[in-house]
């Protein structure tokens, strides 16, 4: 079976530094075992100096202190780079009873089911993580492991804390407890993503955008793709592994990438351009609305449940209609997670078009490079011809200006009905 760091795509130097950062961890863990020989009160980090007898990863990480272990980290890169892959990972070997991330023990098996006891993963649901959230969870991260290894914290998607849970993190991290370790994904460290203070108290491991190729062997040796189609999903995709998976298995995603990329054709006046608007924020919302019902529907159905409904016994019918602001609570949550996976629907959608605008300016220029959706560079060639070089840009950069609009909370079909018009005047 592969390691832990296996499905983290051509991204050989953070592996690197990870394994290193496991090693040395695992040799904190020995060094706080032997009793000191000083009085000296350094922390625990501090142990690693002395294990000296180490081999291989351990040895390397002892000489040079740089690839040591510290207790927060900021995975940062582009979408579809890895950056939870990797912080998984890393919680894995952090959690690994035979080495540094075998993938076979308890530890990491549990690690990456996400059911470890003192792993905690913090994926938000909503459009932002709240302060009340953020203070449970630190307060969970500061007791004792009870596996005798690491509390680990990962925090996907670290750039949608609100500044009162960054504040809340930023004294958990610090003033760390000794075995616990944050992990932090966003997509920069610019201060829009992640706060300054916090930033500076972690170490960075950037990812950079796995190649094709990487991507395509992926998708053949774990999900067992068809070559052809694991480097046509990897292509179309721009590198992002998450969306060449779905591209290569799911036939409704292929339709609705058809659907974004016949949006071209179909601008062929105002009218035009709002139907082509409508039809977008459509079927951004009915894939959005497809992807969290049944969840939904569970966790209505597993409250009720707690809470008495059905019961029979004296009490019953009081409980459950004592219990409406509980499920107010739960209908306000799954809203904001709706609304989170309309954004992150539209946001694919609006990628794909990007991809299609670039690959027409590049055809414009005569660059000698591939396309990035090969089944439709025939019409990319054809704008290429009707536009020119200049036109085509103008459009990608309306494709790019409405994705930026978007995350900076304007109305989404305001944002794409003035996209398809610029898209339509050029």
């Amino acid at each position: 079976m592969p390691d832990v760091f296996a499905d983290l795509v051509g991204q050989d130097d953070a592996v690197d530094t990870l394994r290193r950062a496991a090693a040395a961890a695992a040799a904190v863990l020995r060094a706080a075992a032997v009793p000191p020989t000083t009085d000296a009160a350094g922390d625990e980090w501090d142990a690693l100096a002395e294990e000296a007898d180490g081999t291989g990863a351990e040895a390397a990480a002892v000489v040079d202190p740089g690839a040591g272990m510290t207790h927060a980290w900021i995975f940062t890169g582009p979408p579809g780079s890895g950056r939870s892959v990797a912080a998984r990972a890393l919680a894995a070997a952090l959690q690994c009873v035979r080495g540094t991330g075998c993938g076979e023990c308890p530890g990491c098996h549990t690690t990456l089911a996400g059911t470890h006891a003192d792993v905690r993963m913090v994926v938000p649901e909503g459009l932002s993580i709240g302060v009340n959230e953020m203070r449970a969870l630190v307060l969970r991260a500061a007791s004792t492991p009870s596996g005798g290894r690491w509390q680990v914290v990962v925090i996907e998607d670290a750039d949608r804390l609100t500044e009162a849970a960054g504040n809340a993190l930023l004294k958990a991290i610090e003033e760390p407890p000794p075995r616990t370790v944050f992990l932090l994904c966003a997509p920069s460290t610019h201060p829009d993503d992640i706060s300054v203070t916090i930033r500076s108290r972690c170490r960075i491991v950037p990812l950079g955008q796995p190649a094709p190729d990487a991507v395509a062997e992926v998708l053949v040796r774990r999900d067992g793709v068809a070559p052809d189609a694991a480097r046509w999903a990897a292509a179309a995709a721009q590198g992002h592994v998450g969306r060449a998976r779905r591209l290569a298995r799911d036939p409704e995603a292929r339709k609705r990438r058809e659907a974004v990329l016949a949006v071209p054709r179909r601008l062929t006046g105002v009218g035009a351009a709002f139907d082509a608007a409508s039809a977008l924020i459509e079927a951004a919302e009915a894939e959005a609305e497809a992807s969290v019902a049944e969840a939904d529907a569970a966790e209505r159905a597993a409250l009720e449940t707690a809470l008495g409904a059905g019961g029979t016994g004296r009490g019953a019918a009081g409980a459950i209609r004592g219990a409406a602001g509980q499920l107010k609570d739960l209908e306000k949550r799954q809203k904001s997670r709706a609304t989170r996976a309309q954004r992150d629907a539209l946001d694919r959608a609006l990628v794909d078009l990007a991809g299609f605008y670039r690959d027409a300016l590049t055809m414009a220029l005569r660059a000698p490079v591939a396309p990035v959706h090969t089944d439709t560079a025939a019409l990319a060639g054809a704008g290429a011809q009707k536009w020119d070089a200049e036109g085509a840009l103008r459009r990608l950069e309306a494709v790019l200006e409405c994705r930026a609009a978007i995350e900076a909370n304007v109305k989404p079909r305001i944002a794409v009905e003035a996209m398809m018009l610029s898209l339509w005047k050029g």
